[in-house]
C-alpha cells in the first residue's frame, strides 16, 4: 500500500504515523483505521435504516441526517478509545518496560462492547425487518384479524350488538304477538271451509245423511252455521291483530330509528378499529412478528438473524478488540517513554523551582533580618552621637563662680535651695524656728558626669568626660 494512503490509515485510526516505526504496528492500525472506516458506512446505514422503520417506513429525508451523526459519535468513541495510551507515571527514573504503562482500563472496554451491543441490536433490527417483510406483513394481517375479531366480541361494539339484539327481539315479540291473531285467524278460516265443503258435500247427498238439499235445522244446515261462525271468529281475530298492530306502531317506529343509528354506529366503529389496527404495523409491531418467527423458526430465521447480529457486534468492536489484544506494542512503549521524560523533566523543573523559591525566601529573610538590625544599630549610634555632642556642647560652655549662689536680698532671708530637713545654720527665725542649713548647690557639670555614666556602654567601653579636670575645677 502507499505510504501516503496508509498515513491516511494511522490518522483515521488516530494515531502519529511518525511514532509508527514498526511494520507489524504499521499494519495492526492500519487495519484498525480499515474497521473503523466499515463502521462509519455500517452505522450511517444502520441509523437512516432505524429512522425508516420509526417512521413506518415512509423514507423520510433526514435519515440520511441521523445516520451519519450517529455513525460519528461511535467512530470518534473508538478513535479515542484506540488512540489513548495509558502511560504510567510511578517510578520515572526507571527504564524497565513494564513500568511504562498502566494496567488497562476494564471499563473503559466493558462500555465500548455495551455500545457495540446496544448498536447492534438497534441498527440490526431495522435491516432484519427490511430482510423478512414478506413473513412479517403475513403475520401482522394474522394478528390483525385476530385483534378485529376480538374487538368485535367485546367493547363498545359488542354492547352495541347486545343493544341492537336486544331490540330485534322486542321486534319479533310484537311480530309474533300479531302473528298468533293472524294463525288463529287463518285456522278459524280453514276449518270454516272445511265445514262448507262438509255441508256442501251433504247437500248433494254424499254427505253423512246421504240425502239431497239443506233443509233448515238439518245437519248441512248447522254444518253451514258453524262455518259461517268461524268466518265471523276470524274476522274478530283479524280485527285484534289490526288493533295489537296499531298500538305497536309508535314502539316499533323508535325501535327502528334506534336500529338505524346502533347500526350506524357500529359501523363507524368498526371502521375505526379496522383503521387503528391496521395502522398497528409500525417499528414496534413489526419487531414482535419479527421475534415471533425467530420464535417459531429458530433453525432458519433465528439462527440468520443471530448470525448477522453477532457479525455486527464483532465488526463494531473488532477496533477495540485489536486495541486490547496490542496493547504493550512498540508504538505504545515509544509513546510511554517520550511522556514519561516529559513528565520527569516537567518534575525535575519544578522541584528545582522549588528549591529556588525557597533559597530566594530565606536569603530575602536574611537580608530583611540584617537590615532590621542594621537600622536599629544606625538608631542607637545616632542616638549615642547626639548624647555626646550634647555632653561636649554642655563640657565646652563655663559656668562663671559668681551666679554659682544666688544672693539674697536685703533685709530677708532666704531658704537656700535644695537644703536638706533637718539642717539648720543655728540661728533662729522669729517665731523661734531655726532655719536648715544650706547645702551645696549641684553644678551643671556634675549633672553632666551623671548622664554620661547612665549612658549605655559603646562597643563595650563606657563613656567618659572629655575634660576629666573640669569637674574638680568646678567643684572647687
Amino acid at each position: 500500500m502507499p505510504k501516503g494512503r496508509n498515513d491516511v490509515l494511522l490518522r483515521v485510526a488516530n494515531v502519529d504515523p511518525e511514532s509508527v516505526t514498526t511494520h507489524t504496528d504499521r499494519v495492526l492500525y492500519s487495519g484498525i483505521g480499515v474497521f473503523i472506516l466499515l463502521y462509519f458506512v455500517y452505522a450511517t446505514v444502520g441509523g437512516a435504516a432505524f429512522i425508516d422503520a420509526g417512521a413506518n417506513y415512509e423514507h423520510p429525508w433526514y435519515r440520511w441526517l441521523v445516520g451519519p451523526l450517529v455513525a460519528a459519535g461511535v467512530v470518534a468513541y473508538d478513535r479515542a478509545v484506540v488512540g489513548r495510551v495509558a502511560i504510567s507515571y510511578d517510578n520515572l527514573d526507571s527504564t524497565d518496560p513494564q513500568h511504562f504503562l498502566r494496567p488497562p482500563t476494564i471499563g473503559l472496554y466493558a462500555g465500548r462492547l455495551a455500545l457495540a451491543l446496544l448498536f447492534a441490536i438497534l441498527i440490526t433490527e431495522p435491516l432484519m425487518l427490511a430482510r423478512y417483510q414478506g413473513e412479517i406483513d403475513a403475520r401482522l394481517n394474522e394478528v390483525h384479524n385476530q385483534q378485529l375479531s376480538s374487538i368485535d366480541t367485546g367493547g363498545v361494539i359488542a354492547t352495541y350488538s347486545a343493544r341492537l339484539a336486544e331490540l330485534k327481539r322486542e321486534t319479533a315479540d310484537d311480530d309474533a304477538a300479531v302473528q298468533q291473531f293472524n294463525a288463529r285467524a287463518a285456522q278459524k278460516r280453514k276449518e270454516a271451509r272445511a265445514l262448507y265443503q262438509q255441508a256442501l258435500a251433504d247437500s248433494l247427498g254424499r254427505g253423512v245423511t246421504h240425502s239431497g238439499g239443506c233443509p233448515s235445522g238439518g245437519y248441512c244446515y248447522n254444518l253451514v252455521q258453524r262455518s259461517r261462525g268461524l268466518d265471523r271468529e276470524a274476522a274478530v281475530l283479524d280485527r285484534q291483530a289490526g288493533q295489537l298492530l296499531s298500538t305497536q306502531h309508535l314502539a316499533r317506529t323508535a325501535r327502528g330509528i334506534e336500529m338505524s343509528q346502533v347500526t350506524r354506529q357500529v359501523s363507524a366503529r368498526r371502521l375505526t378499529n379496522a383503521a387503528a389496527v391496521e395502522g398497528n404495523a409500525g417499528f414496534g409491531a413489526r419487531t414482535a412478528a419479527m421475534w415471533w418467527l425467530v420464535k417459531a423458526d429458530f433453525w432458519g430465521v433465528g439462527v440468520f438473524y443471530l448470525g448477522i447480529t453477532l457479525l455486527l457486534v464483532a465488526l463494531d468492536c473488532a477496533a477495540v478488540g485489536l486495541k486490547f489484544v496490542s496493547r504493550g506494542n512498540a508504538y505504545e512503549r515509544n509513546e510511554a517513554r517520550v511522556g514519561r521524560r516529559r513528565e520527569h523533566e516537567a518534575a525535575l523543573i519544578h522541584e528545582r523551582e522549588i528549591q529556588d523559591a525557597r533559597t530566594y525566601g530565606e536569603a530575602m529573610a536574611k537580608v530583611i533580618a540584617v537590615g532590621i538590625e542594621v537600622a536599629a544599630r544606625d538608631e542607637e549610634v545616632a542616638q549615642a552621637s547626639a548624647t555626646r555632642a550634647s555632653v561636649v556642647m554642655r563640657n565646652m560652655v563655663t559656668i562663671p563662680a559668681e551666679n554659682a549662689t544666688e544672693p539674697s536680698s536685703p533685709g530677708k532671708h532666704h531658704r537656700t535651695p535644695h537644703a536638706e530637713p533637718g539642717e539648720t545654720d543655728g540661728v533662729a527665725n522669729r517665731n523661734g524656728r531655726h532655719r536648715r542649713a544650706p547645702r551645696r548647690p549641684v553644678t551643671e557639670a556634675e549633672e553632666i558626669a551623671e548622664e554620661i555614666k547612665a549612658m549605655p556602654p559603646h562597643n563595650g567601653r563606657p563613656y567618659e568626660p572629655l575634660n576629666p579636670g573640669a569637674e574638680k575645677i568646678n567643684s572647687r
